[in-house]
């Protein structure tokens, strides 16, 4: 059996290039991007442009830097930037909007996480003698820190409406629009078509290992053009880069249903645990948050996890990730639901394996207490031939599989 990793569940920035990424990144026809002579770069930026119905586009390095182009773009020194109060260009963009635009936020809090008409309003002035005035609006789509929550059509129809009745720009961080097309059965040039510009990650969810695109008019992005390379984004041979960008837009949005899916899952087993409050509906996309009920804080939870985790044997085959633990010590309450919760987000039939390769078929999904006597009872057969290599150790040599006490594998 190949075991090709451990599921990493804490962003979507962690996901990895794909074998056809690869091979398109070693052979890309790349050139001077920074003199506009990057043969793949160009073909990244025109296709993106296309399928956002926009005149233009701009490769970038990261989302970060996309959005803060597009405010410096959009707004003049002095004036008010609209967003929600959990938005990433206010929490995670180092106060770029104050530095390089001389911008200042206007958080607006919100319940759901995304901004309606009726939460933007309020929140405008005009040019005067004693604030300032509000020179942009933005949107996120999705919310990263709501959970992945998507705004609907006829909610930014709405603002963009309004919006342009008081002259306002408007900017999307759509780091993952994407997901909220995928979500909403739109497309991305529909649910963009009232923003004056869009940022959208290449990295994250689509895979590709860094970049993101601004697109927007053609003087507009002519001038990004000049803030790229002011805040150090002027890349040269970077079609190597691009390459990997252009499977990212056009074959991995027709995978992100899968990652909903299995958010939703992941979703759904967690609300099973006493300790865990999560609302299963809000989760739409690709994100999961949830809070803990009861004494146990989130610093407690990561400190019992760290303790069991000395107790555990991690391994991934296929895409189940396991968790079993060591020794004939009885279970706890909080083991039997987490081994529970894994066991039951495992697709079946399933196997046993023993690192000196005992085995248990699992047509059923096993009970944790079942598991761990299964791990216990072999361990003990094993104590004799500790310090030996398992059978074909360059099969699984990726893991050192003779660390690894119990696996379980996915038969499908």
């Amino acid at each position: 059996m190949e075991m090709t990793g451990i599921i990493d569940l804490r962003s979507d920035t962690v996901t990895r290039p794909t074998p056809d990424m690869r091979a398109a990144m070693a052979a890309a026809e790349v050139g001077d991007d920074v003199y506009g002579e990057d043969p793949t770069v160009n073909l990244l930026e025109r296709r993106a442009a296309e399928m956002f119905g926009r005149e233009a586009g701009l490769f970038v390095p990261t989302g970060t830097m996309g959005n803060q182009i597009a405010i410096r773009l959009l707004t003049k020194p002095g004036q008010e930037v609209i967003c929600e109060s959990r938005s990433h260009i206010l929490d995670w963009e180092m106060a770029t909007a104050a530095v390089f635009s001389g911008c200042l936020i206007r958080a607006v809090p919100t319940v759901r996480g995304t901004l309606t008409w009726a939460d933007i309003e309020p929140v405008i002035f005009k040019k005067g003698a004693f604030r300032a005035a509000t020179g942009l609006i933005e949107l996120e789509n999705t919310a990263n820190l709501t959970g992945g929550r998507c705004t609907t059509l006829p909610v930014m129809e709405e603002i963009w409406r309004n919006a342009r009745d008081r002259g306002l720009p408007l900017h999307l961080d759509g780091a993952r629009i994407f997901n909220a097309a995928t979500a909403l059965g739109s497309d991305v040039k529909t649910l963009t078509s009232g923003f004056d510009t869009v940022m959208f990650c290449l990295s994250k969810g689509l895979c590709a290992p860094v970049g993101s695109m601004l697109v927007g008019s053609a003087e507009l992005m002519d001038q990004a053009r000049i803030y790229r390379k002011a805040l150090g984004g002027g890349m040269r041979q970077v079609g190597v880069l691009a390459a990997a960008g252009l499977i990212a837009l056009e074959k991995m949005p027709a995978r992100l249903h899968e990652d909903h899916a299995n958010a939703r899952l992941l979703a759904e087993a967690l609300s099973q645990i006493e300790s865990v409050d999560i609302e299963v509906d809000t989760v739409e996309t690709n994100i999961v948050i949830f809070k803990l009920r009861g004494e146990l804080t989130a610093t407690e939870l990561v400190n019992r996890l760290n303790a069991i985790s000395t107790g555990l044997t991690f391994a991934m085959v296929g895409r189940v990730l396991t968790a079993v633990p060591r020794g004939a010590a009885p279970l706890s309450r909080f083991d039997r639901q987490m081994m529970g919760f894994i066991t039951q987000t495992t697709v079946l039939p399933l196997r046993l394996t023993t690192r000196h390769g005992h085995t248990w078929p699992l047509p059923q999904a096993p009970s944790p207490d079942s598991i761990h006597q299964f791990a216990s009872r072999h361990q003990a057969k094993e104590k004799g031939m500790k310090g030996k290599k398992p059978a074909n150790p360059k099969k699984n040599a990726t893991l050192r599989p003779w660390l690894v006490d119990v696996v379980i594998e996915n038969l499908r």
